[in-house]
């Protein structure tokens, strides 16, 4: 058996293992793993797995010459959609992530950019503008920048853009570096490090730090700074940051670039310094939305497509929560929530959820309607006065197998466009 095959049948095992330790809400899933064209393939990130998240992943070919056809086509299908996605793989019909985070791996991150093409950079950057967060190391820290700054600025429309700072590269190849992590720095709430804030001998290879003579963004938190006593270097790095955070609004999710590559280690405090790093961007999420204000006795349709282009009335996607609210009077003696499926969507199942001032989840709902199956009501007796959260969550998902490039969808793969349904509140 090839080392290729091992490691996705190891990673096939594992996603069914981390399947019974979700615990995300609002989200289908914890990790996207972005190994794409021009980016090194590995199935494997040892701290999701050590966090006990779920995981999925895209690998290409590793070579440059080994890539074909197939390795564009389905890398345009995860991140541009597809016909049976039309809004691809890390974004709901509306727009909402369906990812908590995606990591990005080392490589080339202009080349990946370029692959991505404008769709796939817009879907990333929509991604993390509506609650996704991110993290990228060496090529996955570049990309997040607007551009780089060497003998002059250069601006990268390949880039992402999602950090409006600038990075410079540090010239130091193939060779561990000392990471010093700040005195106030958010990772210390995770992990020790062993009481002295250091994790020696972190691998570095053409990576970056954040420069910070110019355009630095105001927001931008400094996590940790390169230790380069006793390397030969060719650029003095010295106490340069080599990991940094961003997070643009409380919608938007939290960027943690790294210019280095903690994320393939499986033991000790480089390990530990990954798993701080995806808790904190996870810690980042953006706060959910409403879609709106359900009005007494009117009938709310939720069928539009991602191409329509108005999330407040657009389909749920599959373990996504649509969040809405109802304003109850005082002395009212019940509120009558009704959720419909629409034609052809009758097998499909729904969640119904209302909580008194605060969003509805299954599992802090005060009320909660959850028969295996789309159409149910939920009569609430003397409900409280003001404003009531009213939720709908779509439990049907997709089925996933492991193949050479990665997490593939078989099952109810129609849930990746949306299921319509009808909602109305009634107040008597």
């Amino acid at each position: 058996m090839n080392k290729r095959i091992k490691i996705f049948i190891f990673c096939f095992l594992a996603s069914l293992f981390l399947y019974a330790q979700n615990n995300t809400k609002g989200y289908y899933k914890d990790v996207f793993v972005d190994g794409g064209m021009r980016l090194s393939s590995r199935a494997d990130l040892p701290s999701a797995r050590v966090l006990g998240l779920q995981m999925e992943v895209f690998m290409s070919a590793k070579k440059l010459k080994d890539y074909t056809s197939m390795d564009t086509l389905l890398q345009e299908q995860c991140f541009s959609g597809s016909t049976i996605d039309e809004n691809g793989i890390l974004l709901y019909p509306d727009g909402e992530p369906r990812f908590r985070m995606v990591f990005l791996h080392g490589g080339l991150a202009g080349a990946h950019g370029k692959t991505l093409g404008e769709r796939g950079r817009n879907n990333i950057r929509k991604f993390v503008a509506n609650g996704g967060s991110f993290v990228g190391s060496c090529a996955g820290c570049y990309i997040t920048s607007r551009g780089v700054m060497e003998d002059s600025l250069t601006l990268r429309e390949t880039y992402l853009g999602i950090w409006p700072g600038l990075c410079r590269g540090t010239k130091l190849s193939d060779t561990p570096t000392g990471i010093s992590i700040e005195k106030k720095s958010p990772l210390l709430k995770y992990y020790a490090f062993g009481g002295d804030r250091f994790v020696d001998s972190v691998y570095h290879n053409n990576g970056a730090f954040a420069y910070t003579k110019e355009m630095w963004p105001a927001g931008t938190e400094i996590l940790a700074r390169y230790d380069t006593h006793g390397i030969n270097v060719k650029r003095e790095i010295q106490n340069e940051i080599a990991i940094w955070a961003y997070k643009a609004d409380r919608y938007s999710g939290r960027i943690v670039p790294c210019g280095s590559h903690p994320e393939n280690v499986r033991t000790g405090e480089r390990l530990d310094l990954m798993c701080a790093m995806v808790q904190y961007a996870l810690e980042g999420n953006g706060d959910p939305t409403v879609k709106g204000e359900l009005k007494n006795g009117e009938e709310r349709v939720m069928d539009r497509h991602t191409h329509d282009n108005i999330p407040a009335f657009t389909r749920i996607g599959d373990k996504q929560y649509h969040h809405f609210t109802v304003q109850v009077p005082k002395q009212a003696k019940e509120l009558r929530l009704t959720l419909k499926s629409l034609m052809g969507y009758e097998d499909v199942v729904m969640y119904l959820c209302a909580n008194p001032g605060d969003f509805a989840f299954i599992d802090n709902a005060e009320y909660k309607q959850v028969a295996l199956n789309a159409d149910k009501q939920l009569v609430i007796k003397n409900p409280k006065a003001g404003t009531m959260y009213v939720s709908v969550h779509c439990a049907t998902t997709v089925d996933t197998i492991m193949t050479a490039y990665g997490t593939q969808y078989t099952g109810r793969t129609d849930v990746l466009n949306g299921v319509p349904y009808t909602i109305k509140a009634e107040i008597k």
